[in-house]
């Protein structure tokens, strides 16, 4: 008898468990795909490029000044204290591009962060929405292990944070 309450209630809990799993819905979002593909993150990169695009075009020509006199270093045609003194203004003005090419780098990823840490909250409030209006029990987003792409809403999301900046543009045109 004890067998069969045992082999009862296994079969049980193997019939019962699918049935439950079955009952809870289950979200996947790839945040790379939506910090790549978002609008207020496209908008954002584009702010970024607009405000650190002088200081770059700054570097690039600088860094043209000194191909131009690494050129004139490699003619050899320079007498030896001409030679010595363009070559220490090269070394200089090499350490200095060096710099301020890495400072820029450095700014631009500490106000790419800041960007993204301003979104964060709407992103998160767009998987929250979707998961409400969806019926969805639990979103999860990456990186994770592995998610079966019947599981993925990203295209959801992505598609909730469209129609939001499209209505901040909107709003912000009437202002």
């Amino acid at each position: 008898m004890k067998r069969f309450l045992t082999l009862l209630l296994t079969l049980f809990v193997l019939v019962a468990g699918p049935a439950t799993a079955q009952q809870l819905r289950i979200g996947y979002v790839d945040m790379k795909q939506v910090l790549d593909n978002a609008p207020q993150v496209l908008a954002g990169r584009e702010k970024l490029d607009i405000e650190f695009r002088p200081r770059n075009e700054t570097i690039e020509f600088q860094e043209r000044q000194v191909q131009t006199m690494e050129d004139r270093l490699q003619m050899g045609d320079l007498a030896e204290d001409d030679r010595n003194r363009l070559d220490r203004e090269l070394r200089e003005m090499q350490r200095n591009v060096n710099r301020q090419r890495e400072d820029l780098r450095d700014e631009l990823s500490f106000r790419r962060t800041e960007e993204v840490q301003k979104l964060e909250d709407q992103i998160n409030l767009a998987v929250q929405e979707i998961a409400r209006d969806n019926g969805y029990d639990l979103i999860l987003s990456s990186p994770v292990v592995y998610a079966d792409p019947s599981l993925d809403i990203t295209q959801l999301i992505l598609d909730q944070l469209r129609l939001e900046y499209e209505a901040d543009k909107r709003d912000r045109s009437l202002r």
